[in-house]
């Protein structure tokens, strides 16, 4: 089986949900990750701090720099992540579009090179 990276896109120039709409997606992706789960293709799962907590690393000239904040300067960072095992990417796709339902926002879809 193949590993793929369901990737969650956050705007994060969207207004914040209320906490009942935050605690409703809360539940419908946990519900997702549990399905997952019960389907023998969870690897990991895991949400993201804001891009404002982020550390960047740059290597150059045989030493590092670090700087506060994204690597991208966008609205729309990435929010957090589901790891999961599948046969296809059609299987993967199938996830993707029931994880994006979930958090309402959307999923890039990306195989791991290696992984199998």
């Amino acid at each position: 089986m193949k590993q793929y990276l369901l990737a969650v896109h956050f705007d994060e120039s969207a207004p914040p949900p209320s906490d009942a709409e935050l605690q409703a997606q809360l539940g419908r992706t946990g519900q997702v990750t549990e399905d997952m789960r019960s389907a023998g293709l969870w690897v990991f799962v895991g949400g993201l701090l804001p891009s404002h907590a982020t550390t960047v690393v740059r290597p150059g000239n045989g030493t590092t720099t670090m700087t506060d904040g994204p690597f991208a300067e966008t609205k729309e960072q990435l929010g957090g992540i589901w790891v999961i095992r599948c046969d296809d990417l059609d299987q993967a796709l199938f996830w993707a579009d029931k994880c994006a339902l979930a958090c309402g926002c959307p999923i890039e879809v990306r195989p791991f090179e290696y992984g199998d």
